[in-house]
């Protein structure tokens, strides 16, 4: 604890890099690999199920507390793995009861979650489910004009725990059971896709949290090639395409990743992927004011939409401050919508979620880094993790 409060109260250097060096989480390991540490220490396989029965059925925070273990391993156990757990800074509650968590982590890098209520317009999920926003990356490196994720660049990818982490504390922070998990907040997930593949895999066994794979969907902005690679893996996962604009000049315009990957490429994985898994894909579209919202990026979309049978997710775009970019009004948003339902696509307008928290991916971590420098002893509050509750 002493190595994070440092961390938090601004040191870097010699003590970051042994932050760094920590032990493994516990969290970060697959239960097969539990079993082979507890066969390498002498111990009965069963132990493995023990371990994930406390750390996601029970929600312990420490191996003191697993107590039908020896004392002796659990001894043994605290000096092999870290027992690490997100620090919630902030928590924004929406008036559509739409809530962001910003959480701190082990090295003092800040990362969000949004917890989003039930809506029958959301990636075509019933609607009853609760559905968590999650993040993979500190930032992000993948520069989306509109987006406030990476204003700041890119910092490191997370780890496997720090991506479960993220839903076991907002359900423990929430008191609400999460059955919906998509991979939409900070950062790239297909740059990720090692670390978020791990994850998926804690997140969706029955020893961890139990989440079923049609429940799980990850979204990128266009790395075709880690998109024929999540379409080889086992586990029947939903794909999201953040495409926001029909055309490669729209897209040349507000996504960089698309003068290395343009439309055809991108379609082209897209097409490999569906073929694989045999599940429609959804394409995520923002709409922007003056930019991708015109009557023709409606009519091409149709077309791509219809080559792929994809759903497409129609979002107005949250405001984010410093950004140019503006939402199109209302009427031009059904006019749109109403275009692609001509043509046939599935198609729904999303209703606004969290748009009075600032809720869209970066803008809490934004504004709270900004207000940190702004204001010295805001910064002290903030890293004594004092939530903030509107």
């Amino acid at each position: 604890m002493a190595l994070v409060r440092l961390i938090c109260c601004g040191f870097a250097g010699p003590v970051a890099s042994i932050v760094t060096n920590a032990l493994r989480d516990i969290k970060s390991l697959q239960l097969e690999e539990l079993g082979e540490k507890f066969r390498e220490l002498g111990e009965p396989s069963y132990r493995s199920r023990q371990i994930a029965d406390w750390l996601y059925k029970r929600r312990v925070e420490s191996f003191e507390n697993m107590t039908d273990l020896p004392h002796e391993l659990r001894r043994r156990l605290a000096k092999l793995f870290g027992f690490d757990r997100l620090d919630v800074v902030r928590v924004l509650g929406s008036r559509d009861t739409t809530r962001k968590f910003l959480f701190r982590l082990g090295d003092g890098n800040l990362i969000e979650s949004v917890l989003i209520p039930a809506s029958p317009a959301l990636y075509g999920q019933k609607s009853d489910r609760r559905t968590i926003c999650i993040s993979t990356q500190v930032g992000c490196a993948y520069g989306c004009k509109f987006c406030a994720s990476g204003l700041e660049g890119f910092s490191r990818n997370l780890r496997e725990n720090e991506i479960v982490d993220q839903i076991i504390t907002a359900e423990r922070e929430s008191g609400e059971k999460i059955d919906n998990i998509v991979f939409m907040g900070m950062g790239e997930p297909l740059a990720n896709l090692q670390n978020v593949m791990r994850a998926i895999r804690i997140i969706n066994a029955p020893w961890g949290l139990g989440i079923g794979a049609r429940h799980i969907t990850v979204s990128t902005s266009g790395l075709a090639p880690q998109i024929r690679k999540l379409a080889d893996e086992p586990l029947q996962i939903r794909l999201a395409v953040s495409l926001h604009g029909a055309t490669d000049e729209v897209r040349n315009q507000i996504m960089p990743i698309n003068r290395r990957y343009n439309v055809e490429t991108l379609l082209s994985a897209c097409d490999y992927y569906v073929a694989r898994k045999k599940q429609r894909l959804t394409f995520e579209y923002i709409l922007i004011a003056g930019v991708n919202d015109s009557d023709e990026q409606a009519h091409i979309l149709a077309k791509h939409a219809h080559r792929l049978s994809a759903k497409v997710n129609l979002i107005p775009y949250n405001t984010v401050e410093g950004l140019e970019w503006s939402r199109p009004s209302r009427n031009r948003q059904e006019k749109f919508l109403s275009i692609l339902r001509e043509h046939g696509v599935a198609a729904t307008l999303r209703y606004e979620k969290g748009h009075d928290i600032n809720a869209a991916c970066g803008q809490l971590r934004l504004q709270t880094k900004r207000e940190d420098v702004a204001s010295p002893s805001r910064r002290r509050k903030n890293r004594q993790d004092v939530r903030v509750t509107i």
